[in-house]
């Protein structure tokens, strides 16, 4: 069978061919008209340094397709056909990426709680999209807050931290055994920091420590464990062995707590968060717990077991409509206003004498009323829940004999809570924060520079943050810019809670001197937190100035 061979006109040029002269003519036409001027950015570039990727050059050498000698670099075949960079006048490739709206409730269901929050908050899947400047990741004029030499406190726990600078960050090199022994040898021993300043701001401790589970973050965590391997799941005797390791671990956290061994520790659950903090943090002179969301069961359990809490975020706004008007109140407040207004109306009702001709609600609709608000407020930040004193020792009963702590369905079933710590304790782990450092090129009206980032991933606590930026201090010279990715149920642990009296910062120093945290450190934990239900989310030191947003 004859094979059928096409036949061209001599005139007749290939499509791609055609979209090269197109360009070719409209450059020329472009060049022409308007004086050269710097190229923005790529997006896809921008994008690129933002989630840390190393973006290699092509190397130099000529290949097929090349269109030039030995030293011409090689088309990179993913990119466009031209492989510039966009013009301003050039259409954007899609339609922007809608921002994730403010996060919903939580649901009562594992997985559909789950796939709430991974789409609420993809926060260590999504990468934010920087604009250009000049060294920094963004401009200062996009930074509302007041410049500082030093950062608020923040007590959120991050999953990811994305540090860029002009100046290499020699110190994420890989360290020698030596400085890699010593680092670890004096954490430890709470011993005063020499070398490598490094392995000390990455280290953490965890409880249990299963190394194919991600064990941080736990809410919203379903998906990423579906698959995975447990085998207690449905083994009740592995169940209670794993519940009894664990409650010694939390029992012995909170010992050191109480001792003041220990400034702080979270525990983490499948459906809230618990920030235990030791007295002196946060300027309280006793110990809190801080839980956050909670529900109406929750609530009304822990007040059967005897528990006296607040709820501080409600009390701040019933303040706020007592002295200004037109002030956005929570759910509890307004209910418990509209409950005093109506018993004043009934009042005035029974001074004109016509009470008999007004149907008073009965009580079971108050009861259903007041129920319908406070079922409104659960899973929000407004439920967060504060336990001061002796009752944290009876929350550590509850929690330890608590059935809802523990998932019964889902891949999560049978798992006990997270503990994350800043120090040793009975049954914990030793674990370290993954650090990658990369090097890229940048486009600036001189070509091309280098553009360095560092990449920091786990649960990063708020004396590895705080450690972590007095390190970059002083080796970027005082200059370098940060994104920082909150884990969201937590950021509420930024609320300014009431102080009874105000603390002398000398005298909880000398306390907490062996809590293991650098003086530095327990200087800024030890302040009143002034971000409120926010978390730090962009930083930018310039001259060793802080400008932040949250």
């Amino acid at each position: 069978m004859a094979l059928s061979v096409p036949c061209y006109s001599p005139s007749f040029r290939k499509p791609p061919e055609v979209v090269r002269l197109r360009r070719k003519r409209a450059r020329s036409r472009g060049a022409a008209a308007e004086p050269p001027r710097e190229l923005p950015e790529p997006a896809a570039r921008r994008a690129a340094l933002a989630a840390g990727l190393h973006l290699r050059p092509f190397p130099a050498v000529g290949g097929r397709g090349g269109g030039g000698g030995p030293g011409a670099a090689r088309r990179n075949p993913f990119a466009r056909l031209d492989n510039r960079p966009r013009v301003a006048a050039e259409p954007p490739d899609g339609p922007a990426r809608e921002q994730p709206e403010a996060p919903g409730p939580f649901l009562d269901s594992n997985q559909e709680n789950d796939l709430l929050w991974e789409e609420k908050f993809p926060e260590r899947t999504t990468v934010t999209e920087l604009p250009q400047t000049s060294h920094v990741s963004f401009s200062e004029s996009d930074i509302p807050s007041s410049e500082n030499t030093e950062l608020p406190v923040d007590w959120s726990i991050k999953t990811r931290l994305l540090f860029t600078s002009s100046q290499p960050f020699t110190w994420a090199d890989h360290l020698k055994a030596q400085e890699e022994a010593q680092g670890l040898v004096q954490h430890c021993r709470a011993t005063e920091v020499t070398l490598p300043k490094s392995i000390q701001s990455l280290i953490y401790w965890l409880h249990p420590a299963l190394s194919w589970l991600p064990l941080f973050p736990r809410i919203g965590a379903d998906r990423k464990m579906a698959g995975k391997t447990s085998p207690w799941s449905n083994d009740a005797t592995l169940q209670h062995v794993l519940m009894s390791d664990w409650s010694v671990s939390f029992t012995s956290l909170y010992n050191l707590l109480k001792t003041k061994l220990c400034p702080y520790f979270y525990v983490c659950t499948y459906q809230f968060t618990v920030l235990f903090r030791a007295a002196g943090l946060a300027g309280s002179d006793l110990i809190t717990a801080l839980i956050s969301p909670t529900t109406r069961g929750l609530r009304e359990a822990m007040r059967n077991e005897g528990i006296e809490f607040s709820l501080p975020l409600i009390k701040e706004s019933g303040h706020k409509k007592e002295t200004s008007s037109g002030t956005s109140l929570g759910y509890g407040e307004e209910q418990a206003i509209s409950d005093e207004d109506e018993e004043e109306s009934f009042s005035w009702l029974e001074e004109m004498g016509v009470q008999d001709k007004i149907k008073k609600p009965d009580i079971l609709s108050i009861k259903l009323r007041k129920e319908k608000h406070e079922v409104q407020m659960d899973h929000r930040p407004e439920s967060v829940v504060l336990v001061k004193g002796i009752n944290t020792f009876t929350l550590l009963n509850f929690l330890i004999n608590c059935k809802s702590l523990v998932a019964t369905s889902g891949p999560q079933a049978g798992l006990p809570p997270t503990l994350l710590s800043p120090v040793a304790f009975r049954g914990a782990t030793m674990q370290i924060l993954k650090a990658r450092s990369v090097n890229v090129k940048t486009q600036a009206l001189s070509g091309y520079r280098d553009q360095f980032s560092l990449e920091i991933t786990g649960p990063i606590m708020p004396h590895s943050l705080h450690s972590l930026t007095m390190l970059l201090r002083s080796s970027q010279s005082g200059s370098f810019s940060a994104v920082l990715y909150p884990h969201e149920p937590t950021a509420v642990f930024n609320i300014c809670l009431p102080v009874d009296k105000v603390l002398d910062r000398e005298v909880v120093h000398k306390e907490l001197t062996n809590c293991g945290l650098h003086p530095n450190t327990l200087e800024q934990l030890s302040q009143i937190p002034l971000l409120g239900k926010s978390s730090l989310r962009n930083v930018v030191l310039r001259d060793y100035i802080y400008n932040w947003r949250s």
